[in-house]
């Protein structure tokens, strides 16, 4: 009587093991075994961690075992279940892998196919091609698209985190609920005296350093010590939280009058305004997107304000970006252009404004909307459109993992009506909204491909730019990503019409399109892929997006936000439309009081913690993919990974403003906080 051997795997999750009954059924590709009761009640196998192995006896020889069914049934309570894979010996000796990473919950089945990668047009029998489309069928009808808000892209069609389907919760809900997050960071940076005290004001900057936390040699001391400076001020446009606005300056808006006369002594060669700019020695960052964002009003006692900033700067002999004009809107008739000639206060708030803006940008548009919202559209449409056995799902599963749950539980808890962004932030109250809504339009699939984005605003030149770490890190691990995914897409399309003829692949692009997009005209998302080289790209937006972009724009939020005049999260005076006005004082009463300082404090010392047990760029412990030349691509992308990582290291070294949230060791696999 043939014997078969099957070797279950449970995971290292808080309670990922199970006291219910586990049926298996092996299914060949000549016959079917019976249903195996593998494990009694309360006998101490399935436990955390645990690797347990049964004996399947058949009457006989099954043929190939093709799919693996197990079974939960409840024994005394719902109890589920996390199993990492199965293991079947055969009669002569083989082993079959069967990748599960899966959740079993109540008394439902999961069907396994073994660990191989198949496109759909190569699977041949009936059997697999069944098994294909229902595990599709099946996640259609729990992961669905929903409108969050009108004009934005599409979300999970889920309220809050518990009711998301098991397979994409958090292992653990405590651990990202940001109300006990944030009340334990204020805790933690002991600074939940101040926490209600809104509308009461600092005395002066010195002040503020009531809450603020020294770690020796961070850069957040750094800013402390240094951030009234014009270098500080315009460093941080090319390697601080937002570096992604800084763009040449070829010609100035007709909203923006600056004359050489205003700025002629802060240019350092013996040429005009206009020669600097043609030379290419002038920047901009321009926060016209910000005109008509309504600022929060959800305090009455408290009036906040919003501002539409533009700011001019230059590019000195000693290649430092220093700020040289700043007007705070849009509208010339109403907004002085303010002057590093101007008085001290003067030129201090205004750059403050513009670091304010910067704050709002950064939150809503380069780290909401353009990491965490596109990446739960990529991983809604990958769910929707690809099942467990396609290689562009197992090599796309580490890079969504906890992204659909993360942005469900902030729109349950952080950005939603009454949420936690509405306490400190000027965009709160429904601002947010409106600057996604408008960001959105002006989001484009090409502006999510690293190199476009860089050359798009004229920065692409180490000659011209060389201290643009985020950029020069960026293309380090842009070019490694694709080449790890060319390596392994490779190996499953050796032509382009293997490209249009994978249905699925094309019914993953045009799902996030057509829904995850809602078809916007202006996105230029791809509703279908005509290449390989197409395809390469595609995936690489996708796992780069989720990864490098969405670390090296939130990780360093402490480091560069935590001094609160260096990032106001709101400000309680109008911008001024006046100069010779400001002094300390006004400044003072300008920043956020000492309630907001704190939120705020809690917020980015939240969302700047790695999680416990990190997986990092590269690290693939879920095996999903068996085959040896997809394993060997995984290792040649360590190895080239841990080669960017030693060439930062080296560089940062004796620097008093390192730059490495784009090194790989730093870089978390996917949007997970």
């Amino acid at each position: 009587m043939p014997n078969y051997t099957v070797t279950i795997a449970t995971g290292n999750q808080w309670f990922a093991g199970t006291d219910d009954y586990v049926y298996i059924t092996l299914v060949g590709s000549e016959k079917c075994s019976e249903r195996t009761l593998l494990d009694k009640p309360l006998y101490n196998d399935f436990e955390r961690g645990a690797v347990d192995s049964y004996d399947v006896r058949v009457g006989e020889d099954l043929g190939d075992i093709v799919l693996v069914k197990i079974e939960k049934k409840k024994y005394w309570m719902q109890d589920d279940w996390y199993c990492r894979y199965v293991t079947v010996k055969t009669p002569d000796g083989d082993y079959v892998e069967f990748p599960c990473f899966r959740w079993l919950v109540d008394d439902k089945e999961v069907v396994l196919r073994d660990g191989r990668a198949f496109l759909p047009q190569d699977d041949k029998t009936s059997l697999v091609k069944q098994h294909r489309q229902k595990e599709l069928d099946t996640r259609r009808k729990t992961i669905r698209w929903k409108e969050w808000q009108p004009g934005i892209p599409m979300s999970i069609d889920s309220n809050k985190h518990r009711d998301l389907p098991r397979d994409i919760q958090f292992d653990s809900e405590k651990g990202v609920d940001f109300i006990l997050n944030y009340s334990k960071a204020i805790e933690n940076l002991c600074v939940n005296r101040f926490m209600h005290m809104f509308q009461s004001s600092w005395s002066d900057f010195g002040d503020f350093e009531k809450i603020f936390v020294r770690i020796k040699n961070t850069i957040s001391e750094y800013v402390m010590q240094h951030w009234k400076e014009d270098f500080m001020f315009g460093y941080q446009f090319l390697n601080g939280c937002n570096p992604v606005l800084i763009r040449k300056c070829t010609k100035l808006p007709d909203t923006f009058p600056v004359t050489h006369e205003m700025v002629s002594v802060s240019l350092e060669r013996e040429m005009t305004l206009e020669q600097e700019m043609e030379a290419g020695n002038l920047y901009i960052v321009d926060f016209e997107i910000l005109e008509g964002i309504s600022a929060n009003c959800t305090d009455p006692q408290t009036v906040q304000y919003l501002a539409a900033p533009i700011c001019l700067l230059y590019k000195g002999v000693q290649n430092k970006i220093l700020p040289i004009a700043i007007q705070l809107g849009q509208n010339p008739d109403k907004n002085p252009i303010f002057l590093p000639t101007d008085g001290q206060y003067d030129w201090l708030l205004a750059k403050i404004w513009v670091r304010s803006a910067d704050f709002q940008y950064h939150q809503n548009v380069t780290h909401l909307l353009r990491t965490h919202l596109i990446t739960e559209v990529f991983a809604i449409a990958m769910f929707r459109q690809l099942p467990a056995v396609h290689p562009v799902f197992k090599l796309l599963i580490p890079h969504i993992r906890f992204t659909i749950a993360i942005n469900t539980k902030a729109r349950e808890q952080l950005i939603c009506e009454h949420g936690i962004f509405d306490k400190a932030n000027a965009t709160g109250g429904g601002g947010h909204v409106q600057l996604i809504q408008k960001a959105t339009k002006d989001l484009t699939f090409r502006s999510l491909c690293f190199p476009d984005a860089i050359k798009s605003r004229g920065v692409d030149s180490e000659e011209d730019l060389p201290t643009y770490f985020y950029r020069d890190d960026g293309y380090k691990v842009w070019d490694a990503t694709k080449s790890f995914v060319s390596d392994v897409v490779s190996i499953y399309y050796n032509s382009d019409e293997r490209v249009r003829e994978d249905e699925e692949i094309q019914a993953f692009v045009k799902d996030a399109c057509s829904f995850g997009m809602q078809d916007f005209d202006h996105c230029e998302f791809p509703k279908s892929l005509k290449s390989l080289d197409e395809l390469i790209e595609y995936l690489t937006v996708v796992i780069f997006t989720a990864s490098a972009q969405h670390a090296a724009v939130n990780f360093g939020q402490y480091d560069w936000c935590s001094w609160i005049p260096n990032a106001p999260s709101t400000m309680r005076k109008p911008p001024p439309q006046e100069k010779g006005l400001a002094n300390v004082n006004t400044i003072i009463e300008t920043l956020p009081d000492r309630g907001r300082s704190s939120w705020h404090l809690g917020a980015v010392w939240a969302l700047s913690q790695y999680q416990e047990n990190e997986l990092y760029l590269g690290m693939y412990p879920d095996e999903h993919f068996i085959e040896k030349p997809v394993k060997a691509a995984m290792e040649k992308f360590r190895k080239k990974l841990s080669e960017i990582t030693g060439f930062i290291k080296g560089r940062n070294e004796g620097k008093k403003l390192p730059y490495y949230n784009m090194s790989p060791d730093k870089i978390p696999n996917s949007v997970a906080v």
